[in-house]
This record gives structure tokens, sequence and C-alpha cells, in this order.
């Protein structure tokens, strides 16, 4: 399996009565970023935005080659390991992980370890992946994507391109 080029994750708990600070208390850690609903956060061209929710967000670094597992691992060892604190949390607001996966060719991957994925349910942690395409098409006389050796023509374009 080919290795994806580059990983974004961020640890993200969102709700209503949301107070960063307590989060921050419950969890050991200090966000990323972080805001009440109703906080009013001033744009580019002077407009505001009024936040509709509380959020407490932790990012991890970004990892080029993709390296989710080492990521995830950063993030849930900054917080608590205590399982009670995160059923409680879970019980109260929304909490998911947000991942970005950004392909420099197509047909690359990844996966996640047992441990990895142990560690977000017993903590009732949501994942999801959000997947970044390369932007330009490959040309029937290019490389096989799948990493064959042989031309994308001759090997996994769709019949009715060749």
């Amino acid at each position: 399996m080919a290795t994806v080029n580059k990983s974004v994750a961020s640890l993200r708990i969102f709700g209503h009565e949301l107070i960063p600070e307590n989060i921050s208390a419950c969890l050991g850690s200090r966000p990323s970023t972080s805001y009440r609903k109703g906080d009013v956060e001033q744009l580019y061209g002077g407009r505001e935005l009024t936040r509709k929710t509380g959020a407490w967000l932790l990012n991890a670094d970004d990892c080029e080659p993709e390296n989710l597992d080492g990521q995830i691992t950063d993030l849930l060892g900054r917080l608590t390991p205590n399982l009670e604190v995160w059923k409680q949390l879970s019980q109260q607001f929304e909490i998911d992980l947000y991942c970005g996966l950004f392909m420099e060719k197509t047909n690359e991957g990844f996966s996640l370890s047992p441990t990895t994925l142990l560690a977000l349910a017993e903590r009732h942690i949501e994942f999801g992946i959000d997947i970044y395409a390369p932007i330009r098409e490959v040309s029937k006389s290019e490389q096989c994507p799948c990493h064959s050796g042989k031309l994308y023509g001759e090997c996994c374009a769709p019949k009715d391109e060749v």
C-alpha cells in the first residue's frame, strides 16, 4: 500500500454549554483553539462571526508522510487516560477526531493500529476522515498510480478511456 502524502488531525469537542476552561481542567491540557457559544470573532473585511456553539480543539502537528497513528497517540497522550472522564464528556458534548488526508497521487492508503482504534473507542471518540485527492488527472501515458509499473492506459484506466 502506498503512503498518503500528508495527514492532519484534531480532537474536537463541541457543545452549547461548553466552557473551554472546564474541558481543559477535565482533560489536563489547554486547547489549540477554543471558544464559547456567543463569542464574536472579527473576520477579514470587518465582518463578524458569532459562534453558534462552544468548541475545544486540540491539534496534532501535521505529518508528511501520513502518520495518523502517531498523531492520535500524541493527542491522547496529552490528555487524561481516565475513561470515566471521557465517558462523562461524551454524554454532555459531541467529541470527534477530525483527520485530513492529502494524497499526492491516486490510490494511496493508510491504516490505523488496533491499539489506536481501541483508544478512540474507549473514549467514545468518533473517527472522521476527509480525503483530499490530487487535483490533476492522470494521463494514459503516465505510470499507473497503482504502482504496477505499467502505463495508466494499459492498467487501471477505465476501458472507455482507452
